[in-house]
Parts: structure tokens; sequence; C-alpha cells
């Protein structure tokens, strides 16, 4: 993998912080008309009810990876005796913090491949950030998310499927190369990482790795898992 992608990456989610809701709310150049809109909602309450339902998993020390601009996060924050939210984009951590108002949240800047987890968490998250993780550093994330979860903790991610409806209307095809070329509202292009996975792909990779659980998609949009650490 090109390492100036990732930079292109950083470079891309800084520009486009104050555009990503509309992605996910499927406004602006997102929007592909009500009943696409009514049915990627419906697909994100699945994932929402899968996450809620891990119940007493929903806290303790947890922590957010790729936070974003708190979509995810304000779920995470009501349960949890202290919440930790990492990303590479002060932008986004500061739209993060506004709508997380007043509640207690440590916002740590760092790139999450530099990065080194000095302490353990019941329970980790991440939205949407797996698919930009190259394959060559996924063997080397996965380490680092097993290093900072606690012997009983729990991991849950979700991220899309490939989905060509996802991106907005006027970007290139999507295609299933390892990046994707992406347009902000103003016209500026950038390259990403781009990596798509199914459940029983996925779920195979992880078990070699050492983990165990179940991934699960949606049925168009989105793919979901709820993982441990396998006990030797």
């Amino acid at each position: 993998m090109n390492p100036n992608i990732l930079q292109e990456q950083i470079e891309y989610y800084r520009e486009r912080a104050s555009e990503y809701d509309e992605w996910f709310f499927r406004q602006g150049r997102y929007d592909r008309g009500e009943a696409h809109r009514q049915q990627w909602l419906t697909e994100i309450s699945e994932v929402e009810s899968a996450l809620f339902s891990l119940g007493l998993y929903l806290s303790g020390d947890i922590l957010e990876l790729a936070c974003g601009t708190g979509l995810w996060t304000q779920f995470l924050a009501p349960s949890a005796t202290r919440l930790v939210a990492i990303d590479t984009a002060p932008e986004v951590i500061a739209l993060n913090r506004h709508r997380l108002g007043d509640r207690s949240v440590e916002y740590i800047v760092a790139d999450l491949f530099n990065w080194t987890p000095t302490q353990k968490f019941d329970f980790i998250f991440f939205g949407f950030w797996l698919s930009h993780v190259p394959m060559d550093k996924f063997n080397d994330f996965w380490q680092m998310v097993g290093s900072a979860l606690k012997p009983d903790g729990r991991v849950f991610f979700v991220d899309s499927l490939f989905d060509r409806t996802s991106p907005a209307i006027n970007h290139a095809e999507l295609h299933q190369q390892g990046y994707a070329e992406r347009k902000l509202n103003d016209g500026r292009i950038y390259r990403v990482v781009k990596i798509f996975y199914e459940p029983i792909q996925l779920e195979k990779s992880l078990q070699d790795l050492g983990w165990s659980g179940r991934i699960d998609a949606t049925a168009n949009h989105f793919i979901y898992g709820s993982l441990c650490l396998s006990r030797s």
C-alpha cells in the first residue's frame, strides 16, 4: 500500500469533517430518494439494536477508535464509567465534543497506526474504520486492539458492505481494489483506503488471529460484529 494514500486519507477526513454527517443521514450528494434513506436508516437501527443488546458490556472503561463526529460516541457515553475517544482529525473531535455537550469524554488526537494503548478497556468500539485499514496493517491493528482489551472485554464494530449506493452520487464508481476516490462538496478529490469484507471471510481471518464471535450483515449496507479474544 502506497504510504501517501494514508496521508491523503487523513487530510480527506480532516477536510470532510463538517460534511461527514451528510453521508450518514443521506443528505446532499448522498440523497438517493426517500425509499433508499428509509432502508438505510432501518439498517442503521438494526446495528444500533445489536450494539445495545450487549447490555452490561457497554459499561466500565470504554475505548472508541476513530470516533468521528460522535454519531456512535453518543450511545457509548451514558453507560461508561470512563470513555476515551480517539481520532486523527482534531476537526471531527471538535464536532464530537459539541455533539456530546457536557458529557465527560477524554479525547485523544492520534494516528491509530502509530498509537499504542497504555491501559486496558472493558469495551472497544469502532465504526466505519476497519475498511480504512490497509491489508498490510490488518494483523497489527487487531493485535493493538487485543492489547487494549481486558481479559473478559468485548469489541464491537460496524462498517460498510460493498454497496454502490453508499458513496455520493458524483463519486467515482465503487470497486474492490483496496482504495476509493472520494470527492468533497467543493470538488476536491482524495484517495482513501477502502476494503470491503463479507462476514464469513472476515470471521475466518479473525479466528486465525485468536478472536471469536459473530459477524453479521444487514440486508444491503452494513457489516457488524461482536468479538472477544479466544481463551486458550
